[in-house]
């Protein structure tokens, strides 16, 4: 079963990632994100992947590697309770996974195809799903979840991510002071 999430399928919090999927077609939106996220990502050199907008902020590298960690573990979760597994999945603490990564020591052009690869393995898994596991459900981060809200999460996490990109990473004065 395809369509939208319902509110109770996901914890309030992800509402400002499904938000961010527009239409009811995840799959078509997380297939359009590769191209969308190709054209982004190819204009950015391997210098300006190392830029902050602020002190304390992530790099581009940094933002990037975090979309795709998170995709991966968005993915195990859908994995995981659309094979039928009922035990809780514990939370992800991206204050630990993005300095452990130490993703400014990786090139850019290998980010780039990091994301593009695990992007391609979530489309395998969501068009491969049999049509009863899209709605079920597991805990995660003690809230439950579906697999359906979990490929909208995806998509929407994408999104959300790509317009702190474009807003304050990436306006012509960003880049300029990259």
């Amino acid at each position: 079963m395809r369509g939208r999430p319902e509110p109770q399928e996901a914890a309030s919090y992800y509402s400002r990632y499904i938000d961010q999927v527009q239409g009811d077609d995840v799959l078509g939106v997380l297939e359009s994100q590769v191209s969308e996220m190709q054209a982004l990502l190819g204009g950015i050199t391997e210098e300006q992947s190392l830029h902050r907008y602020g002190p304390d902020k992530w790099s581009i590298r940094q933002v990037l590697n975090h979309i795709t960690d998170t995709e991966r573990v968005f993915v195990f979760r859908a994995l995981w309770f659309a094979r039928g597994f009922d035990h809780p999945l514990p939370s992800f603490d991206q204050e630990v996974a993005v300095p452990a990564a130490r993703s400014d020591e990786i090139s850019w052009a290998r980010h780039v195809e990091d994301f593009r690869a695990v992007r391609q393995a979530t489309l395998t898994l969501f068009r491969n799903l049999p049509a009863e596991a899209w709605m079920r459900s597991g805990v995660a981060s003690d809230n439950p979840v579906t697999v359906r809200a979990l490929a909208y999460i995806t998509a929407g996490h994408t999104a959300h991510h790509v317009a702190i990109l474009r807003e304050r990473y990436l306006k012509p004065s960003a880049k300029s002071n990259a």
